[in-house]
């Protein structure tokens, strides 16, 4: 099936937003997105972007059951190691799934790594749920290194009311 992967623009965050809502549901927490595509549009899209994307599109004649010709996304923003310098993570890789198993997924994320390369990223780095054995297995094939195991690496998180708290723990000035 032909597709192609390209930049996505700011008219494409509605079918971006729709695509992150069916991975919510997909990864069992369907209650937690609490952004909307204006959010995407002026985050994304704007004089200092927050993150990059890429968009999976098919033409008209393979469009999903539903009508969609954008039929898979690879959001990702820059971060940096104090170790390595530069760095690229992947927050999300979302394929439909009546279009996965046909090369897309591995697609976008070969060219969100040609992406980093470009921007001398020292390294690619993403997060995936520990039930999603199919996607870990994915990017252990192609030669992904689970941190968790390897170097004992834990996901720490402050939101809601614990970065409430935290930041109004901070010296006034």
């Amino acid at each position: 099936m032909a597709f192609k992967i390209r930049a996505a623009t700011k008219e494409d965050c509605k079918e971006i937003f729709r695509m992150i809502t069916e991975l919510a549901v997909f990864e069992k927490m369907p209650d937690q997105v609490k952004i909307s595509h204006e959010e995407l549009e002026s985050s994304g899209f704007c004089e200092n972007p927050l993150f990059g994307c890429l968009v999976a599109e098919v033409p008209e004649e393979h469009k999903s059951k539903e009508g969609f010709t954008v039929v898979g996304y690879g959001l990702y923003f820059y971060t940096y190691s104090t170790w390595r310098g530069r760095a690229l993570h992947l927050e999300d890789l979302y394929v439909m799934p009546e279009f996965r198993g046909r090369g897309i997924g591995i697609s976008i994320l070969s060219k969100v790594a040609e992406v980093a390369k470009k921007m001398q990223c020292a390294r690619l780095q993403l997060s995936v749920l520990n039930w999603n054995t199919p996607s870990r297995d994915f990017y252990a094939a192609k030669g992904a290194q689970d941190l968790t195991a390897a170097e004992g690496w834990h996901l720490i998180r402050f939101d809601g009311q614990s970065l409430d708290n935290l930041a109004n723990d901070a010296p006034k000035d």
